[in-house]
C-alpha cells in the first residue's frame, strides 16, 4: 500500500482510506470483517461521523483491538462550544478510544457557520480544548462549498481539507493544490461520485493521479470493494490512454445534474428514500439493468410517485440539485 503524509499532521496513511458510511446497512459482525480485511491489505484511514448512524459503533468494534494500527477520523455537525464537546465524549465512547486522531467540522455550508465555528463560543474552541487534554490530536474542516474552503485553507486554523473529487468533479484542482503548497492535508470525498461511476479501479486511479490529494475514501461495506479499492493503492499505476477516454465518457454521460447519495435531502416528509430512486433509475438507464432495476423499484414502500413537491430536499442539497425535476425523471423512466 502506498501512504501519502496528511499535511501538518505528519500523519502517514494509506491513498486509499476507509470511508465509513456504508457500514450502517450491515450488521455489526459484517462491518467487523469488512474492517479487518481492509487492515490486511495496507489500509490504515477510516473516516466517520456522528451523523453516520450507527457507523463509529461499528468501527470502535473493529479496532479496539488494534486501536495502534489505526488513524481515525470522525467529524459533526454541531457548531457551538458546549455541543462540541458533547459529541467529541460521544464519538470517543462510540469508538472505543480515548483520543481521535483528526476531528473535521462536518458539511459547513454557509460563512454564517463558519463564523460560528470560529467566534468566541463555537465549536472551534471546544475542539482546541480537547487537543489540549489528549481527546482530539488535528483538526479539519469539511464541505461542498469550494469559496468557503478557499477561505479556510488560508486561515491557519485547519489542518486537513475534505471536498468532492472525481472524474465527474474535478473544481477542486486549484484549491488542492493551494492547500498542498500551505502543507494542508487533503481528503478526497466521492471518489465514486456517489456511486454514480460503477468502475472503482478507474475511479482511483483518476483520484491518485493528482499529488496534492493525500488520500481518497470511497465508502465501502464488502469485502470485495476492500479488495478493488485497495488493488490501486498496493500497485498504483496511471491512467492507460484507454483507460483515460473511458473516464472522460463516463464524465460526459453524468453530466451536471446527478445524485452523489450523500444523503443530506433526507428525511423526506413522505418517506422517499430519494438517493435510492436515482441510483435504481440510473441502474435501469445506463447499465443495463433494467429488469433488476424494475422489480427493485416496485419493491420500495414509497417511489417518485409519492413526491409532493413540497420542496424540502432541495433546500439540504449542498449541490443544488433540481431534486423535484429529476424525481419528475424518475417516474417517466419506471412509467409510475
Amino acid at each position: 500500500m502506498e501512504y501519502r503524509i496528511l499535511g501538518k499532521t505528519g500523519l502517514s496513511v494509506s491513498v486509499i482510506g476507509f470511508g465509513g458510511i456504508p457500514v450502517q446497512r450491515i450488521s455489526k459482525e459484517e462491518a467487523v470483517k469488512v474492517i479487518e480485511r481492509a487492515e490486511e491489505l495496507g489500509i490504515n484511514f477510516i473516516d466517520t461521523a456522528r451523523g453516520y448512524g450507527i457507523s463509529e459503533a461499528f468501527i470502535g468494534e473493529a479496532l479496539k483491538e488494534n486501536r495502534e494500527k489505526w488513524i481515525i477520523a470522525s467529524k459533526t455537525m454541531v457548531r457551538d462550544k458546549e455541543a462540541m464537546k458533547t459529541d467529541i465524549d460521544i464519538s470517543l465512547r462510540n469508538l472505543q478510544t480515548d483520543y481521535i486522531d483528526l476531528y473535521q467540522f462536518h458539511n459547513v455550508r454557509t460563512m454564517e457557520d463558519y463564523k460560528s465555528i470560529l467566534s468566541e463560543d463555537g465549536a472551534y474552541a471546544a475542539l482546541e480544548e480537547a487537543k489540549v487534554a489528549g481527546k482530539v490530536r488535528h483538526i479539519g474542516i469539511t464541505s461542498h462549498s469550494l469559496e468557503l474552503l478557499k477561505i479556510a485553507v488560508e486561515s491557519g486554523k485547519f489542518e486537513t481539507i475534505m471536498y468532492p473529487y472525481n472524474i465527474v468533479e474535478t473544481q477542486a484542482q486549484d484549491l488542492f493544490k493551494r492547500a498542498y503548497e500551505l502543507n494542508i492535508g487533503v481528503i478526497a470525498m466521492k471518489p465514486m461520485a456517489g456511486g454514480a461511476l460503477t468502475d472503482g479501479t478507474r475511479a482511483m486511479k483518476f483520484i491518485l493521479e493528482n499529488k496534492s490529494i493525500t488520500t481518497a475514501i470511497p465508502g465501502m461495506a464488502s469485502i470485495q470493494e476492500v479488495e478493488e479499492n485497495s488493488k490501486v493503492g498496493c500497485s498504483f499505476a496511471p491512467l492507460t490512454h484507454e483507460e483515460m477516454e473511458k473516464a472522460l465518457k463516463d464524465a460526459s454521460e453524468l453530466g451536471d445534474e446527478f445524485c452523489r447519495r450523500c444523503g443530506y435531502c433526507a428525511p423526506c416528509h413522505r418517506g422517499i428514500d430519494i438517493p435510492t430512486m436515482f441510483m435504481i433509475s440510473g441502474y435501469k438507464e445506463r447499465y443495463n439493468l433494467a429488469t433488476w432495476a424494475e422489480e427493485r423499484y416496485a419493491a420500495m414502500k414509497k417511489t417518485a410517485v409519492d413526491c409532493t413537491e413540497c420542496g424540502a430536499c432541495e433546500g439540504k442539497c449542498p449541490y443544488n440539485l433540481p431534486i423535484r425535476k429529476m424525481l419528475k425523471e424518475v417516474r417517466k423512466t419506471f412509467k409510475k
